[in-house]
């Protein structure tokens, strides 16, 4: 019996010991990836393994918000907690050429966790500008490694670029006039164009040898895995492709999901699995225009490129076995949320900036209430002039203007589609714990109340936004256009060095 208690005390005593010490960060982001792409999510014919298996024994959020429906500003709201608008990554998304990028005195997550000893990487996509010299590169921004294409990878010619083994070419043209994808290291190009074949090995690679090390120096760390998958065009190497009977669109995801796996095998491998909080979701909305291969948005409306739900209310599940239990919550949440939450975890102080986000650990920790009850959806190209183009505060969303996209094209709604912009007046209101998809507009006077309280909550958020210089109006430049061969002619086809990942 004595020696059953020692044995109980002991166990009990190494539970505290390593609660005591700080959390690991693995931060997973899909690209396009729809509220409806996912198995667990709803979705009949995704195989998505390793996402489901987090989702069963994780947390999974079914109202979980981006602030952008397009990829920079979203990725620069999800580092710094802030909203695009205040940081300058706005209007659109930055380009391979682009003068400007997420500014260097802007707080990042891996800025802020490096002041509490963490060793910190990123492997995938950046978009959060190049610049001269790598200005905006990663490691500017507080990651001590990166592996990745520093931009979208279909902003570059792909026509002659195999996605799909044996010699499958991509599908579509992607940008022209502009040098190829360029595979970057730290800040020096490793291949271009990159190997779509062979990339997904590499990010994996480098993303367990990441953890490896990590443990073995007894450090916390953060991953930042902001994956490339499933955005257009679609890719996969043998390991995946032809293996979904979801076609293309699946198989990248299957690749995705894959990494996901080897991610978390290595997690259990080092002993680290029990001490490391893993948190997914995704950047924007499906881009419909691509039809099957781009994506679904599930219930929601519309999607990649709009303010409609499908646009920027993403899949999201938290997973941290032994401190989150197991079950979904309706909580409101926002990728803003995440810097303040991790913050808390790590013990790290919070930038002394404005912040948009809010303290989660209440959701992950305890399955309680949100701090937050408003999400505030700017559009692609948001101004002074128009503001937010729609509130959500509880369960209500209210919509002052709206407006479809290129993106959204090719589905029976025309509201996806309409490229005109319409300003309500009153707003149009939903409830979305009723009506989901936003067809039934709440517009009789018994709402009058609701209206006035969103009213209210706007024109406080209103007084608090403070439009940072943009960051995208500074323009591009064909100079800045990353190229492994410094200075040569004629740019952009000299741009092609090739070595092995």
């Amino acid at each position: 019996m004595a020696l059953m208690c020692v044995i109980a005390l002991f166990a009990l005593i190494t539970a505290e010991c390593t609660r005591a010490s700080p959390p690991n960060f693995v931060l997973l982001f899909a690209d396009d990836l729809g509220y409806g792409d996912l198995g667990c999510f709803g979705h009949p014919s995704s195989l998505t393994p390793n996402l489901d298996r987090l989702a069963a024994h994780g947390l999974r959020f079914t109202d979980f918000y981006v602030t952008s429906p397009v990829c920079s500003p979203s990725r620069a709201a999800l580092l710094t907690g802030r909203y695009q608008t205040r940081s300058g990554i706005y209007p659109g998304v930055l380009y391979p050429g682009s003068k400007g990028g997420l500014p260097l005195n802007e707080t990042t997550i891996a800025k802020m966790l490096k002041s509490k000893g963490y060793t910190t990487a990123i492997v995938g996509k950046w978009h959060l500008g190049f610049g001269l010299n790598g200005t905006y590169l990663p490691t500017r921004h507080g990651f001590d490694n990166y592996l990745g294409i520093p931009y979208s990878h279909d902003q570059g010619p792909c026509q002659n670029l195999t996605c799909f083994p044996p010699d499958v070419k991509c599908y579509g043209f992607c940008d022209q006039d502009v040098v190829t994808v360029p595979l970057v290291f730290n800040e020096n190009i490793k291949q271009q164009p990159a190997d779509f074949l062979q990339l997904e090995k590499a990010y994996s690679e480098f993303a367990t040898q990441f953890i490896k090390d990590a443990v073995r120096n007894n450090q916390p760390f953060f991953l930042y895995y902001p994956s490339h998958h499933t955005h257009y065009p679609q890719y996969a190497g043998t390991d995946y492709a032809g293996k979904s009977p979801r076609g293309p669109f699946g198989d990248a995801l299957m690749e995705f999901d894959g990494t996901v796996g080897k991610i978390l095998q290595t997690l259990e491998d080092t002993g680290v699995i029990n001490n490391t909080l893993i948190f997914f979701t995704g950047d924007n909305g499906p881009e419909l225009m691509r039809k099957s291969r781009g994506g679904n948005a599930g219930l929601m409306k519309c999607g990649k490129g709009t303010t409609y739900e499908g646009g920027m209310r993403e899949p999201a599940i938290t997973y941290w076995p032994g401190s989150i239990q197991p079950g979904v919550t309706r909580a409101l949440a926002s990728s803003l949320d995440i810097l303040p939450t991790f913050a808390k975890l790590a013990g790290a102080a919070l930038p002394d900036v404005q912040l948009d986000g809010v303290d989660m650990t209440n959701i992950l920790l305890n399955h309680g209430a949100s701090e937050r009850q408003t999400i505030f959806y700017y559009p692609t190209f948001p101004s002074e002039k128009y503001s937010v183009f729609a509130v959500r505060w509880k369960n209500f969303k209210a919509h002052y203007y709206t407006q479809g996209a290129i993106h959204s094209q090719s589905t029976p709604d025309s509201n996806c589609s309409s490229l005109f912009l319409k300003r309500h007046d009153p707003p149009l209101l939903y409830n979305l714990e009723a009506d989901p998809s936003e067809n039934y507009n709440l517009n009789s006077t018994e709402w009058d109340s609701v209206l006035k309280q969103i009213q209210a909550v706007k024109e406080q958020f209103e007084a608090s936004m403070v439009f940072g210089k943009s960051e995208i109006a500074k323009g591009t430049d064909p100079v800045l256009e990353p190229c492994c061969i410094p200075n040569c002619t004629p740019k952009p086809t000299c741009c092609r060095c090739t070595s092995a990942l």
